[in-house]
């Protein structure tokens, strides 16, 4: 179906007349024979409605729809249900039997209401004949419109044009007092709906992008937010629509209709949500540009706007002789798509058809033991929604779900409706959904007067009740189906980021982010480092940030809860009734009231009242339980009055396991990591010394993640008076087999030297050390050497050169050289023949010693190799030492865009002489 509003205007032709055969009308009087109808059609035309529909059978009932609401509208209840009985006929004529489409158009004049119905299937004429025509008996499929048009409207007629036919009537409005558009009955004045003092209707418009153009005085009382703070922002921004994941209906679809009406929240100023009713009219003005009026009132004041109750016109139905589907009466055309907007639908519904002040509906849990709150109206808040109440009878349980009930005066059965408790409603009927004989929900009907309900509003209500359950146990079903399926997307997704990190706090954060705001509105992680401990609050998040400090004062006053390795959610009552207190403590001395002065209580003192609404409805606490045992809770909390549903629960649940090994595996990686990176950093020399008249530079890097120490290796330390010992090693392999190797080789070759022994004859030892080892032992490259500065300001060395690369010194002329001559690694063999090679270094010589991994260094087939080490090395001449390791790394680290495979080394001595500039 497409429909379209159009502002009025004064063509007094609503459709082109060129080529149309001459008017034809039934004689109202009942006379045979067709008539031209010459009376003048020059009425101003005030407002236009028009809508086509499919050639389908549900159609007709779209059409009844669509033609009750936009008379209703206009304020045109009189001809109702007039307009409608034609409108089914002419529109079943129109889809069933021409089987094309329907074209409704309705006009407004200024004296009653003109309705089209054309459809594209011209050849089927009405005969113009003199003759007396039988157009048709009550009896026959076809022709009855043409027959109620002669006995309901007035003025009707046919028109032809080579592809359509229309057949239009017009229904005249009965006089009735100047200024009355619609009137209900008089009232006492105990039944008059409720109003907290003065009314206030905030009148908001809306552009054709939806943004903000006008907001009067009560916009601002009601909301907070002046003129100028909206005007331009998109009314998205302040409207809280209610929804459930999976629905695609929102404020901005609502704007774009015709007519609306219906109940929604403004975020005001404040950040809370104030509940409101409005009514949307969309409009054009004189250029044409659309826009939309919205009036809105206090959700408990939606007397002041809705519109009066429309009862179904108890129109014949179809020409196939079937009556008007009862669902379609009492929940309207088109019904609801989405299931809470069928659920709202339904309530409201009922509450307009029983005249009551409010209205609820429960669906029962998939044991059906529970019924859940899913939607209401009337009531002073939401904060029954999703809350459950048992279905058997005792104390506190809805004992009336599995048949009709009526109670008249709820104060002296205490607890029969738990939803009513406190809200002021003394009389309610009840009656159960049920499809098949199974329990599916429960809706009920309360007013603020007792006695207001008898068996025969029960009967009523059964009887819709029994109309829609279908209908709704069939999008109930849709929307699990629907849930079950996000549920799965949700955790698959939540399963990959938590698994993305072995990171504590970031394992922490992902756990509250993935919770809040798709699970709950604030979440807080309790952790336990073990079994001593206490639990320990570590994070705590909320959709507003803004609230995030004041939680997190408020639960650190609160005593955590117990760590209970138990599954599933439990209540936890702590938070709520802590923020009551302190709440209420904050105001009362705010206003004096507890003998101390009158003071504006700060918002870093306790609790503010926004604190204790954020956290005023239902916490659950779920336990963390990895490897059988409690590591910590997760809480999860709603603000005021709201509860969690089950299948949210559920889900939570789910989540909490996988965040529980998660974290579990953090804690396992920190600490495993934490115990390495300790025996790593014992296998480092503590500082390199400092030498007087010798430069020292040592780069060290280790390869893999997390390693601090792999299989290369370095030490310079004091041998005895006036001699160093320094070394620099390559352990064969990486990682922690190869770190013990190196561990065995550096404290070895420190104990070794300082006996006294020659560089050959601690490198012979070392060599029976690793052999020693078995299985464990790997061979070691290893240049060795002593260290003596002279008092001429060069420095003697001695190195041993096994199966390491070679030492290279660079002259102060920018000549490089290697310092010693290669000779057998050790690890290898058990008789090694080792000798040591003299090195003097003169003021401004470098020596250079590197691991391997510098010289092995490739980028695909290319290796940086002696040689390129040797030619980076003689653009150094002149650089302290530290310049020189940090050229040589810069150089390594350059030649290739991977990152190094391989553990490396760069251990750099200088004889200080003339700089360069």
């Amino acid at each position: 179906m497409t429909t379209g509003v159009i502002p009025g205007g004064h063509n007094p032709e609503p459709r082109p007349t060129g080529g149309l055969m001459p008017q034809q009308r039934h004689d109202p009087a009942g006379q045979a024979s067709l008539h031209v109808d010459t009376r003048t059609r020059s009425s101003v035309i005030t407002a236009r409605a028009a809508a086509s529909f499919e050639p389908v059978g549900r159609s007709v009932a779209t059409a009844r729809s669509f033609v009750r609401d936009t008379l209703q509208g206009w304020g045109f209840a009189d001809v109702v249900d007039d307009a409608v009985v034609l409108t089914s006929e002419l529109v079943t004529n129109a889809v069933v039997h021409a089987g094309t489409h329907a074209d409704v158009l309705c006009l407004r004049t200024e004296d009653g209401v003109r309705i089209e119905v054309a459809d594209r299937y011209p050849e089927r004429e009405v005969p113009l004949q003199g003759s007396a025509v039988n157009m048709g008996s009550p009896d026959r499929e076809g022709g009855r419109g043409l027959q109620l048009c002669a006995a309901l409207a007035p003025r009707w007629g046919v028109e032809y044009t080579p592809t359509h036919k229309n057949v239009w009537f017009q229904l005249d409005l009965p006089e009735r007092p100047v200024g009355t558009r619609a009137a209900g009955p008089s009232l006492p004045a105990d039944l008059l709906p409720l109003a907290d003092g003065r009314v206030r209707v905030a009148v908001v418009q809306i552009d054709r992008k939806g943004s903000v153009t006008a907001w009067n005085e009560d916009a601002e009382e009601l909301f907070g937010h002046t003129s100028a703070d909206v005007t331009g922002k998109p009314l998205t921004d302040l409207a809280a629509w209610p929804h459930t994941p999976g629905t695609g209906t929102g404020i901005a679809e609502a704007l774009q209709l015709s007519r609306w009406e219906g109940s929604y929240g403004i975020r005001g100023a404040d950040g809370r949500v104030t509940s409101v009713y409005a009514s949307h009219l969309r409009v054009r003005d004189t250029g044409g540009e659309p826009s939309t009026v919205c009036l809105l009132v206090r959700d408990h004041e939606r007397a002041v706007l809705q519109t009066p109750l429309r009862v179904p016109a108890s129109d014949t139905g179809g020409s196939d002789g079937q009556s008007t589907d009862p669902f379609e009466v009492f929940i309207g055309s088109p019904a609801p798509d989405d299931l809470d907007g069928l659920l709202q639908r339904t309530v409201e519904r009922a509450r307009d058809m029983l005249d009551g002040d409010s209205a609820f509906l429960l669906l029962a849990t998939d044991d059906e033991t529970e019924l859940e709150v899913r939607a209401s109206t009337g009531l002073p808040s939401a904060r029954q929604r999703f809350a459950r109440v048992p279905v058997e009878a005792g104390p506190g349980r809805y004992g009336s779900a599995r048949m009709p009930a009526v109670h008249e005066d709820l104060t002296a059965v205490p607890g029969a409706v738990p939803l009513l408790a406190g809200t002021g409603m003394r009389s309610v009927v009840t009656v159960p959904l049920k499809v098949e004989g199974r329990l599916t929900g429960s809706l009920g009907v309360a007013a603020e007067g007792p006695a207001r309900y008898s068996n025969e509003e029960a009967l009523r209500l059964q009887f819709a009740a029994d109309r829609i359950a279908l209908a709704v146990e069939s999008a109930r079903l849709g929307e699990l189906e629907r849930l079950r399926r996000g549920s799965l997307s949700f955790l698959v997704e939540a399963s990959d980021l938590l698994a993305g990190t072995l990171d504590r706090d970031q394992t922490l954060a992902l756990m509250a982010q993935m919770t809040v705001p798709t699970l709950a509105t604030w979440c807080a992680v309790y952790t336990i480092a073990d079994q001593a401990s206490e639990p320990y609050l570590s994070y705590v998040l909320h959709e507003d940030e803004e609230l995030i400090d004041g939680i997190k004062s408020l639960l650190s006053k609160v005593p955590p809860p117990d760590p209970v390795p138990t599954p599933g959610a439990r209540v936890w009552t702590a938070p709520g009734e802590h923020a009551h207190q302190a709440a209420l403590r904050s105001s009362m001395r705010s206003l004096g009231l507890t003998g101390g002065p009158t003071r504006q209580v700060s918002s870093g003192i306790g609790p503010t009242l926004a604190t204790a609404s954020a956290v005023g409805g239902e916490t659950v606490v779920l336990p963390l339980v990895a490897r059988n045992r409690v590591i910590g809770m997760l809480t999860l909390g709603k603000p005021t009055d709201e509860h969690f549903r089950q299948e949210i629960l559920e889900l939570a649940e789910d989540l909490s396991r996988r965040a529980a090994l998660a974290l579990d595996n953090a804690r396992l990686y920190s600490e495993r990591t934490a115990i390495s990176q300790a025996l790593q950093r014992s296998l480092l020399p503590p500082g390199t010394p400092h030498i007087e008249g010798v430069e020292v530079e040592v780069i060290y890097r280790a390869a893999g993640e997390g390693n601090e120490v792999g299989g290369d290796f370095y030490d310079v330390f004091p041998i005895s008076d006036g001699a160093y010992g320094f070394a620099i090693g390559d352990v064969c392999g990486t990682g922690p087999n190869a770190a013990a190797v190196t561990g065995l080789a550096r404290h070895a070759l420190r104990l070794l030297a300082r006996e006294g022994l020659s560089g050959p004859a601690v490198l012979e030892r070392l060599n029976s050390a690793i052999l020693d080892e078995g299985s464990r032992s790997r061979f070691l490259t290893l240049l060795y050497g002593e260290m003596r500065p002279q008092e001429d300001g060069s420095a003697e060395m001695k190195v041993v050169c096994a199966g390491h690369p070679l030492p290279l010194r660079l002259r102060q002329d920018g000549t490089v050289e290697a310092a010693a001559e290669p000779q057998p690694l050790l690890g290898v063999i058990e008789d090694l023949e080792l000798y040591e090679q003299s090195v003097t270094l003169d003021p401004g010589d470098v020596l250079l010693c590197v691991t391997d991994g510098v010289t092995e260094r490739r980028e695909g087939t290319r290796m940086l190799g002696d040689d390129g080490l040797a030619d980076v090395l003689t653009t150094c001449t002149g650089l302290t030492a530290g310049a020189v390791a940090a050229r040589i790394m810069r150089a390594v680290e350059r030649f290739a865009s991977d990152a190094p495979s391989d553990d490396m080394a760069i251990l750099a001595m200088r004889v200080p002489g003339l700089q360069k500039d």
